[in-house]
């Protein structure tokens, strides 16, 4: 079987063009939208591309850095979800609705 070389190879400036990508829709849903829900998950998808910056980063410097930058990031992401759900809870019990509008008003 003949080894066939992709016609364009996958740079790392590939992965980091789908980094940006990705952040820029994780940006756009945390601006645009109202429910609670897609704006936890709007900033999940924030927090994943820089966790693919970082390894990009890590495998182009060639040492491990990154990768354990990636993994407090994955730990932050894990609490964020924690504690974002529980107020979410909360809020819903109160307002019985997840709008971040109606959100708005719990403001100090």
């Amino acid at each position: 079987m003949q080894n066939i070389l992709p016609l364009f190879p996958v740079t790392p400036a590939h992965y980091l063009i789908l980094s940006v990508v990705l952040f820029g829709i994780g940006t756009a849903g945390v601006l645009m939208r109202r429910n609670v829900f897609v704006v936890l998950m709007s900033i999940e998808i924030m927090l994943n591309a820089a966790n693919l910056a970082f390894v990009v980063f890590a495998r182009l410097k060639g040492d491990s850095t990154g990768q354990v930058m990636v993994l407090f990031v994955i730990a932050l992401a894990a609490a964020e979800v924690c504690v974002g759900l529980a107020i979410v809870m909360v809020l819903f019990r109160q307002k019985r609705s997840v709008d971040v509008d109606l959100f708005s008003g719990l403001r100090g």
